[in-house]
């Protein structure tokens, strides 16, 4: 599932409204690197079309995975305040959503609504993350390999809606 839907699905349309007002487009040639490993994070990104690699950063050649629209990059050194462990490399020309983390962070000193909702759709995604990690290492339950929470099933239609509502946005730029 695209990571995006879990951030989107559970922010309201005020949030969506200011997050595409404060945020911009950045379009990424093939090999140019997005996020460096070691180097301080300014944003948060959404991958809104392409593919980029996810590097283990030391020599930029073994790829960890590779990730499209719909994703999103900068939410564990948001979350942390800590530099990326991995690298992020364009692979194809590709265009992402980039929301600056200040804005994010003062957004959420004068919004309480905004950043429990931010918060908690975060930890939704990172554990779905850590889920399937852990399944893929083998040691998940078959059974719930493909199951999707309550949580966030109740809004993925919502959330698909809204990053269909972003996409347009930027394809008008």
């Amino acid at each position: 599932m695209k990571r995006v839907l879990f951030l989107l699905g559970h922010l309201n349309d005020r949030d969506i409204e200011w997050m595409i007002t404060n945020g911009h487009k950045k379009t990424i040639k093939s090999g140019d690197i997005l996020i460096h490993r070691g180097k301080n994070m300014e944003n948060l990104y959404i991958i809104l079309s392409g593919n980029l690699s996810i590097r283990d950063g030391v020599s930029n050649l073994n790829e960890i995975a590779e990730i499209g629209s719909g994703e999103i990059l900068g939410e564990m050194s948001f979350l942390e305040s800590r530099p990326p462990s991995v690298s992020v490399i364009a692979t194809e020309t590709s265009e992402v959503f980039v929301v600056p983390k200040e804005l994010i962070k003062n957004r959420m000193k004068h919004d309480v609504q905004f950043q429990a909702n931010f918060y908690y759709a975060i930890a939704l995604f990172l554990s779905d993350r850590l889920r399937r990690t852990t399944d893929q290492l083998g040691y998940g339950t078959p059974e719930d390999l493909d199951s999707i929470d309550t949580n966030v099933l109740e809004g993925v239609a919502q959330a698909g809606a809204r990053f269909s509502q972003i996409l347009k946005k930027f394809a008008e730029i």
